[in-house]
């Protein structure tokens, strides 16, 4: 606010001893929002001046009002149209606000109509008429209210030619501390007014305590963060163990060829997966473990009759990008049949896995993978329906179906499929079944240990949940950072 203007305000009110703001900003020439505004800061400053706030109310005229008030009102158009001869109603209802004019006509007694013909025609009832509405609105904005009745008032308003302005204003006094100059306040208590003591002499601006601090610039859990901390407390409340997962490169023989899944499968083809070009290979496998897995592939074994294919170790050498968590689960079962003695265990894991897809809604090339395994005796199909329905359960999910499927290391298989509201349709979001014997026998686990799995998207179930209908608005350069910021916290049971 320019200190010219307060310094204005201050010597008028020296020679005047009182003003209204309004007669004010006429006097200075200046806006009245601005002589407001320049009020406030010197009321900032202390108690220079009084200010008592006023309103007063007076009728304007809406820009419609003002052409009327110009130019004549609607009626008096219509009535002007109308020729010694008549004219066709049709003809005339083309004209400008030509059905408020009609009806104002009408009702005032200046036309009339004629439907005697085979078309209605419209003829003056009088060869003159005065205009009351444009009068009436030329005197308001001249100030001349003494005509207007409160009927009229409120007759102009509804036809919103009329409007009711409230103005607000001060009436500005001199204050116990009036002065022609500004002090400046302080705002900060230096070390520097200690020392000389000069803050005994200086003003001080009131300190507002009511007044909330700037925000904190800090962090935000993104909304898969959220729904993977509700998924890992419900494992943990199952009873179940986390799996270490650090492990992003894998070997094909622990990402595929553990898991019984031959080497022609076309998942291993470049356009499904991400295979490393440096280091290319890792040799480092268990060697009865190793044959027993090329027996198993090549000649069958355990009940089975294998692939019958050349097995080659070349393959099983090869590194990758993960495509699934469970080449983590086939290395902890591996671990667990190692035990001097079989114990039932629950595992699972919630980490990054990589496939060569084609990017759409649903399917991104990096997602995150919801594992979970459980090894005990005699387990079978209906074990492996009743834990995925209170798991399910658990994040709030009841509407699902299950659809038979196959995959090369488990039988029977399952695909997991849930109902999305945004999508209105039903959506894939997991696959489940019981490890193969072809899989477990060779690890040397127990012959009636069976092992129910299941392996779920993070990515969908948090889409569901927070009504996201394309993956890429939660996952890539698309994401709103404010989204991540004001993201509820997850409640996967409400």
């Amino acid at each position: 606010m320019s200190a010219n203007l307060c310094e204005k305000i201050l010597q008028h009110l020296s020679d005047y001893d009182a003003v209204n703001t309004i007669a004010l900003a006429k006097i200075l020439q200046e806006d009245h929002q601005k002589v407001i505004g320049a009020v406030k800061s010197i009321q900032a400053t202390g108690d220079l001046v009084t200010a008592d706030p006023q309103s007063t109310k007076h009728l304007e005229l809406t820009s419609e009002g003002k052409e009327i008030a110009e130019k004549g009102s609607h009626e008096a158009a219509i009535f002007n149209a109308v020729p010694e001869e008549g004219i066709s109603q049709s003809d005339l209802m083309k004209l400008p606000n030509s059905k408020v004019g009609f009806s104002k006509a009408m009702s005032a007694g200046w036309i009339s109509l004629d439907k005697t013909g085979t078309t209605p025609v419209v003829r003056r009832k009088t060869s003159q008429i005065h205009d009351a509405v444009q009068q009436h609105l030329k005197d308001i904005a001249s100030g001349n209210h003494s005509g207007l009745t409160d009927n009229l008032k409120q007759e102009y308003k509804k036809r919103k030619l009329l409007q009711e302005v409230i103005v607000k204003s001060f009436d500005l006094k001199k204050g116990p501390e009036f002065n022609l100059s500004l002090t400046k306040l302080e705002t900060d208590l230096t070390s520097d007014m200690l020392a000389s003591g000069s803050w005994k002499t200086l003003k001080f601006k009131d300190y507002n305590l009511d007044a909330l601090g700037a925000p904190l610039e800090c962090g935000a859990l993104h909304p898969l963060l959220k729904v993977r901390s509700e998924f890992r407390q419900i494992f943990l409340e199952m009873g179940f163990t986390e799996m270490p997962t650090n492990n992003f490169v894998e070997s094909s023989f622990w990402n595929f060829d553990s898991l019984f899944q031959p080497q022609q499968h076309p998942a291993r083809d470049a356009h499904d997966t991400f295979f490393i070009s440096d280091p290319k290979t890792s040799s480092n496998f268990p060697k009865d473990y190793l044959e027993k897995v090329k027996k198993v592939h090549s000649k069958g074994g355990y009940g089975s009759q294998g692939y019958r294919y050349d097995w080659k170790i070349e393959e099983a050498e090869k590194n990758l990008l993960r495509t699934h968590t469970t080449a983590v689960s086939a290395r902890m079962l591996y671990k667990l049949a190692r035990e001097k003695e079989f114990r039932p265990v629950k595992f699972f894991s919630i980490d990054r896995v990589f496939r060569n897809e084609t990017l759409d809604a649903t399917h991104l090339a990096e997602f995150h993978q919801v594992e979970g395994v459980v090894a005990d005796y005699n387990l079978n199909l209906g074990n492996l329906i009743g834990v995925l329905s209170e798991f399910f359960k658990k994040l709030g999910i009841t509407d699902l179906e299950f659809k038979p499927a196959y995959n090369p290391y488990t039988e029977p298989s399952m695909e997991i499929f849930c109902f999305h509201k945004g999508l209105n349709k039903w959506i894939e979001i997991g696959n489940s079944g019981l490890f193969r014997p072809e899989m477990l026998l060779p690890m040397g686990l127990p012959d009636n240990v069976n092992v129910i799995a299941w392996g779920l998207s993070l990515e969908r179930p948090t889409m569901i949940k927070y009504g996201y209908n394309n993956i890429r608005d939660l996952v890539g350069p698309r994401v709103d950072l404010q989204m991540v910021q004001s993201a509820p916290i997850c409640r996967l049971d409400k």
